[in-house]
């Protein structure tokens, strides 16, 4: 019998940001005998649903490692039509996202982002910006190493920062991309690899991992619920030992 993860969720724990890295669709395309192209369209299927299942369990945020800086190094006809791919599902689901009450957000360093690509993007988030459930981050052409070190260009060309003022770690996070949105409580990774790949590095010092062997098109909504209810089964102490936070619970 298949067990049924959503029953087991505790609404009351939910995280309040789940990170993806959605990892294995050109795998998955292979070993199916299709194309890289293939996959990629077969992934969006999977990020419909993800999204779907978010806004039923009321999350809040939802980041999704789209596109990495790294990324513009393959194939120029792949880079293309993941552009192209971008382009259309957006002008696709933008009615369900605004039926469903949520907003784009994008990070990352746009610059190289093609023209057609950056407007439809840039349209979407004005088109769901006054939307006030899930906030769907897209991760677009994004590094952390960039974020953080764009983060301290800003810092120091920031007039308005004294050269004698401490740099807080407040401070440091209102300079990134992702200064906006809290820390994600939880990273999910597909197509079993165990690494996290230039994504979110300062905002993940806490997070709890979690790896699924399920390339990203075969990734469903009871894998995530479950991916959930892992979460949930675990202990965040953040530096403390167990009967600390025995002790505040019971207080």
């Amino acid at each position: 019998m298949i067990p049924n993860y959503l029953n087991k969720i505790n609404l009351e724990k939910l995280p309040n940001h789940i990170a993806i890295i959605m990892d294995g669709n050109g795998r998955w395309a292979k070993e199916n005998n299709k194309n890289r192209i293939f996959g990629h369209q077969a992934g969006v299927k999977t990020v419909r649903q993800i999204i779907e299942a978010s806004v039923e369990l009321k999350l809040k945020y939802l980041t999704l490692y789209t596109f990495s800086k790294e990324n513009w190094k393959r194939p120029q006809r792949e880079v293309s039509a993941l552009m192209n791919l971008l382009v259309v599902t957006i002008r696709k689901e933008l009615e369900e996202l605004n039926k469903n009450n949520a907003s784009i957000h994008v990070i990352g360093d746009l610059d190289k982002i093609p023209k057609k690509t950056l407007e439809e993007v840039q349209n979407a988030i004005e088109l769901t910006k006054n939307n006030t459930g899930l906030k769907v981050v897209i991760a677009l052409s994004y590094s952390s190493r960039w974020d953080i070190m764009n983060a301290v260009t800003k810092i120091k060309n920031d007039s308005s920062v004294n050269e004698n003022q401490p740099i807080t770690e407040d401070l440091f996070k209102s300079y990134l991309s992702t200064a906006d949105f809290p820390d994600p409580e939880l990273l999910i990774r597909t197509s079993g690899e165990y690494r996290i790949s230039n994504f979110l590095l300062w905002e993940l010092a806490y997070s709890e991992f979690y790896f699924t062997s399920k390339k990203w098109p075969e990734f469903s909504k009871e894998d995530y619920y479950q991916a959930i209810v892992d979460y949930q089964n675990r202990e965040r102490r953040f530096g403390k030992v167990s009967e600390q936070l025995l002790s505040h619970d019971e207080s």
